[in-house]
């Protein structure tokens, strides 16, 4: 859950003011960060490597371990893997000796994963949503789509950080944050956010700390921090993935997707984590697709209708430059550009959207509770919890959305119930009229701006880009891809559509990435100067 769409708009905070000053993509060195043998790989070549045998599983995870000790617990303190598997090793060895016997599971057979401490994995791990208060909740299985990437073949390398409770504890809060992981860091300018709540799943896989990753998202908190973070982002369809096994927040709008350094590599992984599942009646509609690589058409943008949000034209001005290449892009490969309005209308949900959210944290997190394993039984343990121990949970911003939600009724409260159908309607109302008015196969947007400093005072900064939320309420798929960076800082395009979609974006997404390369690895700069 990315909490800035609550924010109202307004100017690129965290930058200075264009007032003739120039911004500098770094001031002083850079960070030194060893060389990685694997730096920038993509799954493709990770398999043909091993399928050489001039890697092997095993090697692979442990040059991501060195990685991560070496950059991540050490260095420049990323923060970004709160945790590392200790069964990483014997899965890579077992996945080695499967491949040896001529047994492949797929695109996912021996490679590492980094997978968001919201999701359950039934091994020795902890899953804890980044707060202190769940330090014990050491799952007695797999949540679902865990299950479905340890039948593929993957290695499950560690946990990443996030913001805690993914990003739904306070209206001052710092995206990437935890009481248990601590503050993480944008491998591009290291005094920078890396937005959330998929924090440490963006920054691991941006700074090459594994192949791929898997985050999770209520509103934002998969294609922010892949924005911010230089990388692609699928928020899918809500019930194109099993939800089952992961803390909640929304039962209308969560939904885990993968994060990963191309589109190609984020659409093997999402066809990994499809699937129907009967703990989750979400997942039920039949719309699941195998693979997602199919829809990986570089000429994909030929003869497309994209709408594209007008309220980001001439904001920024150096948003702007990347803004008209962009367009210039989609123009160029076959695209025509309508300008559409849909943000403002969605925008005046935000006060309802939250409310919505408040009802169905309090009644899923007490579901969830109940059953785990952790000494956490309730919404109200877990506040108490934060009380009693506020020096460590609580130093820089408090706990005011878990107590709003707490006094919450339950999802019969005829409040909720007409907060949940009237902005779920409207948002697919809205999209579906554009769509259909202007004959558009896809909507298309800044993601978010260039991201702010991280401030333990004031928690997150307004970029004055927001473009999650109508996708985020509608329950529709989402993508973000590269478009360029403000100052050494990323920004994202975004892409999305009606339900189950995911192959339709995909492909628009990868024919903008082919056409443009703008995937750039980070340069670990200790900040953005100024002259």
């Amino acid at each position: 859950m990315n909490r800035r769409h609550f924010l109202k708009s307004g100017s690129l905070l965290g930058l200075p003011a264009f007032t003739g000053l120039s911004l500098k993509p770094g001031r002083g060195k850079a960070f030194p960060i060893p060389d990685f043998p694997l730096q920038e790989v993509t799954l493709q070549t990770l398999q043909e490597q091993m399928k050489s045998g001039a890697l092997t599983s095993s090697t692979i995870t442990e040059m991501y371990i060195r990685r991560i000790q070496a950059i991540d617990q050490a260095g420049p303190q990323l923060r970004a893997v709160i945790a590392l598997n200790p069964d990483a090793g014997a899965i890579a060895a077992a996945m080695d000796q499967e491949r040896k016997e001529g047994k492949l599971r797929g695109p996912l057979h021996g490679i590492p994963v980094l997978i968001k401490d919201n999701i359950d994995t039934g091994d020795k791990m902890i899953t804890s949503a980044g707060s202190l208060a769940l330090a014990d909740n050491r799952a007695l299985q797999d949540a679902f789509i865990v299950a479905k990437l340890r039948a593929a073949g993957a290695v499950l390398l560690g946990k990443t950080n996030l913001s805690e409770w993914a990003n739904f504890r306070s209206t001052r809060s710092i995206s990437g944050w935890s009481s248990r992981g601590r503050q993480t860091r944008s491998p591009y300018v290291l005094d920078r956010n890396p937005c959330g709540s998929s924090s440490g799943a963006a920054v691991a896989v941006a700074a090459n700390l594994c192949a791929v990753a898997i985050g999770t998202e209520t509103d934002g908190s998969i294609v922010c921090p892949a924005s911010a973070c230089g990388i692609v982002g699928i928020k899918p369809t809500v019930g194109l993935l099993s939800r089952s096994g992961i803390i909640p927040i929304s039962v209308t709008q969560d939904t885990a997707g993968p994060m990963a350094r191309t589109v190609a590599d984020a659409a093997a992984l999402l066809g990994v984590l499809a699937g129907a599942d009967e703990k989750d009646e979400a997942t039920a509609g039949g719309h699941i697709q195998q693979d997602y690589t199919k829809f990986l058409n570089a000429k994909g943008l030929r003869g497309k209708r994209i709408g594209f949000e007008k309220s980001m034209l001439q904001r920024h001005e150096q948003v702007d430059v990347l803004v008209q290449q962009a367009l210039d892009t989609l123009r160029a490969q076959g695209a025509t550009v309508v300008e559409v309005e849909l943000a403002k209308i969605v925008d005046a949900l935000a006060e309802n959207e939250l409310k919505v959210l408040e009802y169905e944290f309090k009644d899923g997190l007490n579901k969830y509770l109940a059953s785990a394993n952790s000494a956490m039984k309730s919404l109200e343990d877990v506040i108490a919890f934060n009380k009693a121990h506020a020096d460590k949970v609580m130093p820089y911003f408090q706990q005011e959305i878990l107590e709003t939600s707490h006094v919450k009724g339950d999802l019969q409260t005829p409040e909720y119930v007409a907060a949940q159908s009237g902005n779920r309607n409207t948002a697919q109302n809205a999209i579906h009229h554009l769509l259909q008015q202007h004959r558009l196969d896809a909507l298309c947007g800044v993601t978010f701006g260039p991201s702010c400093c991280i401030d333990p005072i004031h928690g997150d900064a307004n970029t004055g880009y927001d473009f999650s939320s109508p996708a985020a309420i509608a329950g529709y798929p989402h993508i973000t891809v590269p478009m360029g960076q403000v100052a050494g800082l990323p920004v994202g395009l975004s892409f999305f559509a009606g339900a189950w979609q995911e192959g339709a974006i995909i492909t628009l997404a990868y024919a903008y990435e082919q056409a443009t390369k703008w995937r750039m690895a980070p340069g670990f700069l200790e900040t953005v100067g100024m002259e």
